[in-house]
C-alpha cells in the first residue's frame, strides 16, 4: 500500500511539473542578463551642482557615455540607447569627449554584433543616446510617441525646445518610419517585449522614458537620463535647470523607481561613472549588472 501511495505521490507531483513546467520555461526566458557598456568619456572635469540641484559646487562628479546591452534568455539582444557617431556638433565640444570608442565595436566586447542587435529602446532623442541608432541595421527602435511628435515636430516650431537635439538624427528616426522600423509607445507603464516594461514621468524631453527588466535576481532599472547622476537618486533632487520640464515630476519618477527594485543599487543613472564601481566588470569598460 505504502508503495502504491508512493507511485501516485510521484505521478501527481510529475503531472504538477509538467503543468507548471511552461509557465516556469516562460519565466526564465523572459529574464535578461544586463550590461552597462562604456564608450567615452570626457577630459572635462564636472562637479555636482552641474548635474543635480542641490549638489555640491566643488564636488567632483566622474561623468561617462553609455548605453545598456539587455542579453535575453528567449535570444534577443535589446540595447537601451545606441551612443551617438563621432560627429562634430557643439554639444561634442562642450563635453570635451575622450577615449570615444564607437558603439557597435564597444558592443563586440561582449560578442553581440551590429546585425545581431533586435530592439533600441530610446530613452530619449538627445543627440549622444540617438546618433548610434544607424550602426545596427536589423533593429528596431522603440521611442515614445510624445516623445517623437516632440522631436519631429514642436522641437522645430518657432520657441520650439530642440536643445540636445540633432536635425540629422530627426531625419534618420523620420526615415526610420518611412522603413517600418519605428515601433511608438503609448505612454506609461507598457510591456513592449517580453519581459521588458517602459515608464514616463520625468519630462527629461517631450516624455523621456526609462525601462525595467529582471536580469533572473533582481528587478533592474535602467533610468537613462531620468537621472544624471546618483546625487539624485540618493538625495531625491531633481537635475541642474534645464534637465527637466517637470522637477517635481523628475523626484516622483525616482520616487516610483525605488518602487519597482528591491535595493536602489539596480537603478541605474544615465552618466555617473561610478556604476563601473559598484558592479563587476564583464570586459573592459562594461559592468554586469547583477
Amino acid at each position: 500500500m505504502n508503495r502504491i501511495i508512493g507511485s501516485l505521490k510521484s505521478a501527481v507531483f510529475a503531472a504538477a511539473f509538467l503543468l507548471c513546467f511552461p509557465f516556469f520555461a516562460q519565466a526564465q526566458a523572459d529574464t535578461y542578463e544586463v550590461f552597462a557598456i562604456k564608450f567615452a568619456g570626457t577630459d572635462k572635469q564636472f562637479y555636482e551642482a552641474e548635474w543635480a540641484s542641490g549638489g555640491g559646487k566643488d564636488v567632483p562628479v566622474p561623468i561617462s557615455f553609455m548605453f545598456w546591452l539587455l542579453k535575453g534568455k528567449n535570444g534577443r539582444n535589446i540595447l537601451v540607447d545606441a551612443g551617438f557617431m563621432p560627429e562634430k556638433v557643439k554639444e561634442e565640444e562642450f563635453f570635451k569627449i575622450a577615449g570615444y570608442v564607437r558603439p557597435d565595436s564597444a558592443l563586440l566586447k561582449m560578442g553581440v554584433k551590429p546585425g545581431a542587435v533586435s530592439d533600441i529602446i530610446l530613452s530619449h532623442p538627445h543627440w549622444d543616446h540617438l546618433g548610434g541608432v544607424a550602426l545596427f541595421p536589423n533593429a528596431t527602435l522603440w521611442m515614445q510617441k510624445d516623445d517623437f511628435d516632440g522631436f519631429v515636430g514642436a522641437a522645430w516650431q518657432k520657441d520650439g525646445r530642440k536643445g540636445g537635439f540633432a536635425p540629422s538624427d530627426v531625419r534618420m528616426v523620420i526615415d526610420l518610419n518611412l522603413a517600418g522600423r519605428l515601433s511608438l509607445v503609448a505612454g506609461d507603464n507598457q510591456e513592449i517585449l517580453p519581459g521588458v516594461k517602459v515608464f514616463t514621468g520625468s519630462k527629461h524631453t517631450y516624455d523621456s522614458q526609462y525601462v525595467m527588466v529582471n536580469n533572473g535576481r533582481e528587478k533592474v532599472v535602467i533610468a537613462s537620463d531620468n537621472i544624471w547622476i546618483y546625487y539624485s537618486l540618493d538625495h531625491l533632487t531633481p537635475p541642474s535647470p534645464g534637465g527637466t520640464t517637470d522637477p517635481q515630476g523628475y523626484v516622483d519618477a525616482i520616487k516610483r523607481m525605488k518602487t519597482l527594485v528591491s535595493d536602489p543599487k539596480y537603478i541605474l543613472p544615465g552618466h555617473d561613472s561610478r556604476v563601473f564601481e559598484k558592479f563587476p566588470a564583464a570586459a573592459p569598460d562594461v559592468a554586469a549588472i547583477r
